[in-house]
C-alpha cells in the first residue's frame, strides 16, 4: 500500500485539478468537497507523522498571511457589547463586522486554505516532486486550454454544454472569463519560465512551445482585458529576470522569444476566433453582476467605505452590505466585490489587512529573490515561472477579484509552494549545473519530533 505521505501528495494534485473542473469551486457543494479534501490531507499528514515519528512542516512565512486573515476574521465577529434596542429588538451583539455570517464563512475559508498551504509546503520536499507538480500544471493547463478553445467555438454560453448562467461570461469551467484568464496566467507561467531559463531540453522545446501557444491563445480568446495586461507584465518580468544570464546573443534570443511568443498567441487567437477575439478584449464589460456600474464608481465608493471604517474594516465578506449603505445609485444591482483586491483588503480588514498584505508582499519579494538566484537550472526555471505567475495575478488583482475563486487560490498557493521549494537543494537534484557553493539555501523545512525532541530534515 502507498504510504500516507505519497497518498497526501497525490491528493494535493487531485485537489488542484478538481477544484478547477468543478466550476472553479465557487458553489457551496463544491466548496464543501474542497473542505473534505483538505481535511483528508490533514489526516494523512497526521498519520504520516505518527508512522514516521516526524511531523513535517514548512517554516516558510508565506503561509502566515492566510492564518492571520482567518484569525482576524474570527476576531471581527467577537461580540463587543450590544446595540441599543430598536424597533422592539434589544440585545443585538455589537461586532466589528457589518455581516457577521459572511465574515465567519470567509474566516473558515481562509483557515482551510491555510491548512492546504501548510500540507502542500511541507510535502513538496524533493526535486522529483517539484518536477511532478510542474508537469501537472503544464499538462493540465494545456489540455484545459484546448478544451476551453473548443468550448468557446462549439458552446460559448454553456459550461460543459449544460450549465448556463444569466448575466455571466463563462469560459472553460469558470463562470467568469476573467477567472479563466487568471488561471491561464499561472499555468502558462511554469513552461514559460523553464523556456526562458533554458531548463527545457532541446528535444522538448517544440512540445513546450505548443503548450505555451495553446494556453496563451485560450487566455486571449477569453477576452479579459486584465488577463491580457497581466500576461504582458508576466512576459516582461520573465524577460528581465533572465536577461542577466548569458551574453549579448542570449539576451537577444530571449527578447526575440518574448516577441515571437506574443505574436504567436495573438495570431493563434485571430485564427481561432477571428477579429472578435481581439475586439472582446477592448469591449468586454465587468463580469459578476456589476456590468453596468463603472469600476471608477465602485472604487470611489470603496474609498469612502475605507475612510468610514478605519482602522478595523467592515469585516471579511461584508463588502456587499457596506457598499449598499454608501451606494448613491438606484440599488438595483448589488455590488459584492471591489474589482480591486488591494482596495477590498483594506475595506474588509482595515489597517490589519494592510499589514497582512504588506507582510505578504515583502516576504514574497524576499523569497522570490532567493529562489531565482539558485544555480540549478531546473529549479531556477521553476522559480522564474512561479514568481512571474504570482506577479501576473498580483497585477490582475488591480482590476478584478480573481483570488476570491477557490480554484485560483489553490493554484496560487501551489505556485507559492514551488517558489519556496525551489530555493533548496535536494539529494535527487540534477548535478550537471549545480555549483557547490550554492547549497546555502538548503536549510531544512521538515521538523522531526522524536522522543520529545525536535529536529529538522529535508527527507521525503
Amino acid at each position: 500500500m502507498p504510504s500516507a505521505n505519497k497518498t497526501a501528495f497525490v491528493l494535493i494534485c487531485v485537489i488542484v485539478v478538481m477544484t478547477t473542473l468543478a466550476y472553479g469551486t465557487v458553489h457551496q457543494p463544491t466548496i464543501a468537497l474542497f473542505y473534505i479534501g483538505v481535511a483528508a490531507l490533514v489526516i494523512l499528514w497526521s498519520i504520516d507523522g505518527l508512522k514516521s515519528g516526524m511531523v513535517r512542516f514548512s517554516n516558510s512565512w508565506l503561509q502566515i498571511p492566510l492564518l492571520a486573515a482567518a484569525v482576524y476574521g474570527l476576531i471581527q465577529v467577537i461580540p463587543l457589547g450590544s446595540v441599543t434596542g430598536a424597533a422592539g429588538v434589544s440585545g443585538i451583539p455589537r461586532m466589528i463586522s457589518l455581516d457577521p455570517a459572511s465574515t465567519q464563512v470567509n474566516a473558515i475559508h481562509f483557515l482551510f486554505l491555510f491548512f492546504f498551504a501548510a500540507v502542500t509546503f511541507a510535502l513538496i520536499d524533493s526535486a522529483s516532486r517539484i518536477a511532478r507538480i510542474a508537469a501537472l500544471i503544464t499538462v493540465f493547463g494545456t489540455v484545459y486550454a484546448f478544451y476551453a478553445i473548443l468550448q468557446s467555438v462549439l458552446s460559448p454560453d454553456k459550461i460543459y454544454g449544460i450549465y448556463e448562467r444569466a448575466f455571466a461570461s463563462p469560459f472553460g469551467s469558470f463562470v467568469s472569463r476573467h477567472n479563466f484568464a487568471a488561471y491561464m496566467e499561472m499555468t502558462i507561467a511554469i513552461p514559460l519560465g523553464m523556456m526562458f531559463a533554458g531548463a527545457v531540453p532541446r528535444d522538448r522545446r517544440l512540445l513546450y512551445g505548443t503548450a505555451i501557444a495553446l494556453m496563451g491563445t485560450a487566455l486571449l480568446l477569453s477576452g479579459s482585458r486584465g488577463g491580457f495586461v497581466a500576461l504582458i507584465a508576466e512576459v516582461a518580468l520573465m524577460t528581465m529576470l533572465t536577461l542577466r544570464s548569458g551574453g549579448v546573443r542570449a539576451i537577444g534570443t530571449k527578447i526575440a522569444l518574448a516577441a515571437i511568443l506574443l505574436i504567436t498567441i495573438i495570431g493563434g487567437s485571430l485564427f481561432v476566433g477571428g477579429e472578435s477575439s481581439l475586439t472582446r478584449v477592448a469591449e468586454t464589460q465587468n463580469a459578476g453582476g456589476a456590468a453596468s456600474i463603472d469600476r471608477s464608481y465602485i472604487w470611489g465608493v470603496t474609498l469612502e467605505m475605507i475612510r468610514s471604517n478605519m482602522p478595523f474594516g467592515v469585516g471579511l465578506g461584508a463588502y456587499g452590505v457596506a457598499f449598499t449603505q454608501l451606494d448613491t445609485h438606484n440599488g438595483t444591482e448589488r455590488v459584492e466585490q471591489a474589482h480591486n483586491d488591494y482596495l477590498q483588503i483594506t475595506s474588509d480588514a482595515g489597517l490589519v489587512g494592510l499589514l497582512i498584505g504588506g507582510f505578504f508582499l515583502f516576504t514574497f519579494y524576499k523569497v522570490g529573490r532567493e529562489a531565482i538566484a539558485v544555480e540549478n537550472t531546473f529549479r531556477r526555471g521553476i522559480a522564474v515561472g512561479a514568481v512571474s505567475g504570482i506577479f501576473a495575478i498580483l497585477v490582475h488583482s488591480a482590476f478584478d477579484f480573481v483570488l476570491h475563486t477557490t480554484a485560483i487560490s489553490v493554484l496560487f498557493i501551489m505556485l507559492l509552494a514551488l517558489v519556496t521549494a525551489s530555493r533548496r537543494s535536494y539529494e535527487d537534484d540534477s548535478s550537471e549545473d549545480e555549483r557547490p557553493h550554492n547549497r546555502r539555501g538548503s536549510r531544512g523545512t521538515v521538523a522531526a519530533i522524536t522522543s520529545g525532541r525536535r529536529s529538522t530534515s529535508n527527507s521525503k
